[in-house]
């Protein structure tokens, strides 16, 4: 019979480590990041030719909305009850948000694994100047030797 001992010890918890927008990289994962809302769009849901939608019984509500910081900006895709959060001139906080990449390009998200929450206004200007995503990305294959 095999016997075990329950340890005692508490895990600590490491503090999220926040990073800037200018530092985000293509796909990747787990940024933690306090960014304010620029803009945000909704966007329709996509139609057949004869007219029916692609999924009439129940049709997601997205998002594209600028977000960025002092660094630079990027486009977030809210889905479903993140487009209510994601208001034009919100401060928002983003936990474990990811990069995905659409048409070459990056797109900032956040699925069931992270969080958004709105903090406190923040007092920088959003840098609209450095968007990430007006960046195109090629994916190399690279031979192994």
């Amino acid at each position: 019979r095999a016997s075990y001992t329950m340890s005692t010890t508490t895990v600590q918890k490491t503090k999220p480590v926040f990073v800037k927008v200018d530092e985000l990289k293509p796909g990747k994962s787990g940024y933690n990041l306090t960014v304010r809302v620029v803009e945000s769009n909704p966007v329709t849901p996509a139609t057949r030719k004869n007219g029916s939608l692609t999924r009439p019984f129940q049709t997601p509500r997205i998002a594209e909305c600028l977000i960025g910081d002092d660094t630079g900006c990027i486009l977030f895709t809210a889905r479903n009850d993140q487009v209510d959060v994601m208001k034009t001139g919100a401060t928002v906080t983003l936990r474990n948000a990811k990069i995905d990449m659409f048409k070459d390009t990056m797109r900032m998200a956040v699925d069931k694994w992270g969080l958004i929450q709105v903090t406190d206004p923040v007092s920088f200007e959003v840098n609209r100047q450095n968007n990430l995503s007006l960046v195109e990305y090629e994916l190399v294959t690279v031979p192994v030797q």
